[in-house]
């Protein structure tokens, strides 16, 4: 019996295990999904609202009623005496004697007299518990009206920094899902070139040996190819840390093997779009201006705030509550005595003077205020800046991948007729490796222009808050 459920737990946490298990193959958009879920900036992100809901009704309950009790036991180790004069007791105590007491009767008084001094008295129990329980209800507080109005701004701005995180992340992802791309193509480049320079120094060198070609053929052969073969190396590294900042950009373990479906030129042509040129630059829309404004918003609050402190403070409360004494711990027992008390009231709190102290604090705050429309001011300018900055950029990005497309089938055309050239006995192997240096740069220009043509996309979409799905 014990076997089965221990295996009925292990098949259990097995299976748990596959259903929780992450994907390990990304397009582009699954992707960024994925990132806006599982991304550690943007988990935060969402828990910061959480947190300021949280606050927006801890504000709220500030200013409803409120019920506190207290209890307070106490158990004198040794009680306080307190000196009472003698004159309190009875003179019969008091007297040295009895016959001085007949003698003083005797007296033309008729009154014994009593001698002086102090007594030592304790007064209370040993031990006393006291229950209390208060209710209390916040009336008028101009301070919690503006508190209020606070923490639904301060929602506002939670919800809003979500959506910078998630336009950021969006942003990461595409920039290093193209980075994987790059690497990845690079590497199948630095392959292919290999291959083809280590052919034609086969048969340059087999020319060499028959005695038909220079050394020096051979030698600049040699160069390129150990030239190639360092740039293969360091790209093959360059890929293993892509791939690591992908994983971590999603928020999965950064040594995780996963898998791109995209490839780096259709991501490129899918991201050529005018469209995005002729949209208008409307910056109110923005995150980055929404943030801007509930900054503003917020130093108003705070201009309210300091106004309200010169406002009255009025609540009110009821309180009842038991107290028990005794000289031994009985207050358990069904005899022991309680005696009950209540009482209700009202709390003014009137602000009359303060030697200036509230009018310079409400000066600071209006010129808060002033400084954060003049930042509303220049974001909104700003904006309107790096959003024509960045459709400049895309705009060049695209015409700049035309133009290297243009460039390497030039440079390949040349290295073609260069080989041919060289291999015929027409050309030189100078000639040959600078043909084939040029081609394997216009190679890695066209995969620089992929890419930025990609990221400024990114980048304007991230500035404009208009985001499209892959």
């Amino acid at each position: 019996m014990k076997k089965t459920i221990l295996n009925l737990i292990v098949i259990s946490v097995v299976s748990l295990g596959y259903s929780q298990e992450q994907p390990t193959s990304f397009s582009l958009q699954e992707a960024i999904d994925y990132a806006l879920e599982n991304n550690r900036q943007a988990k935060n992100a969402v828990r910061d609202i959480d947190a300021a809901k949280q606050q927006k009704w801890e504000t709220t309950a500030s200013g409803l009623p409120q019920l506190n009790a207290t209890v307070n036991y106490q158990n004198f180790l040794k009680q306080q005496v307190s000196l009472l004069p003698n004159e309190f007791f009875d003179p019969f105590s008091q007297i040295r004697n009895l016959d001085e007491y007949y003698s003083e009767l005797s007296s033309p008084t008729g009154i014994p007299e009593i001698q002086s001094g102090f007594t030592e008295v304790i007064f209370g129990t040993k031990q006393n518990v006291n229950a209390t329980a208060t209710l209390s209800q916040l009336i008028f507080d101009g301070s919690y009206l503006v508190g209020l109005q606070s923490a639904k701004v301060f929602l506002e701005i939670s919800k809003n920094a979500k959506d910078k995180t998630d336009l950021e992340v969006r942003k990461g992802v595409i920039n290093a899902y193209g980075n994987v791309l790059l690497s990845e193509e690079s590497v199948i480049i630095y392959e292919k070139n290999i291959a083809v320079l280590q052919k034609n120094l086969d048969e340059t060198t087999k020319i060499y040996e028959n005695g038909l070609e220079e050394e020096e053929s051979v030698e600049q052969l040699q160069i390129t190819l150990s030239n190639l073969e360092s740039s293969l190396n360091n790209a093959k590294r360059l890929r293993g840390i892509a791939y690591q900042m992908f994983n971590i950009t999603l928020g999965i373990d950064y040594n995780t093997d996963v898998t791109l479906t995209e490839d780096l030129e259709d991501l490129a042509e899918k991201n050529i779009s005018l469209e995005s040129l002729t949209q208008e630059n409307d910056v109110t829309s923005t995150v980055d201006y929404k943030i801007a404004q509930n900054d503003k918003r917020s130093k108003e609050l705070l201009l309210k705030l300091e106004k309200s402190k010169a406002l009255p403070q009025l609540s009110a409360y009821i309180n009842g509550g038991y107290l028990g004494f005794g000289d031994d711990f009985s207050f358990l027992e069904k005899e022991q005595d309680w005696a009950g008390f209540s009482s209700f009231g009202f709390n003014l709190n009137l602000p009359i003077f303060s030697s200036g102290g509230r009018s310079a604090a409400t000066q600071r705050a209006k010129i808060n205020l002033e400084k954060s429309k003049d930042d509303l001011t220049e974001t909104e300018q700003r904006l309107k800046l790096e959003i024509e900055t960045a459709r400049s950029n895309y705009k060049f990005a695209t015409e700049d991948y035309n133009n290297k497309k243009q460039n390497l089938a030039l440079a390949e055309r040349i290295e073609r007729k260069n080989q041919t050239k060289f291999f015929e006995g027409i050309g030189s192997s100078f000639e040959l490796r600078q043909a084939q240096t040029q081609l394997y740069a216009a190679q890695q220009e066209l995969l620089k222009a992929m890419l930025d043509v990609i990221n400024t996309k990114a980048e304007l979409e991230t500035l404009t808050n208009q985001t499209t799905n892959f």
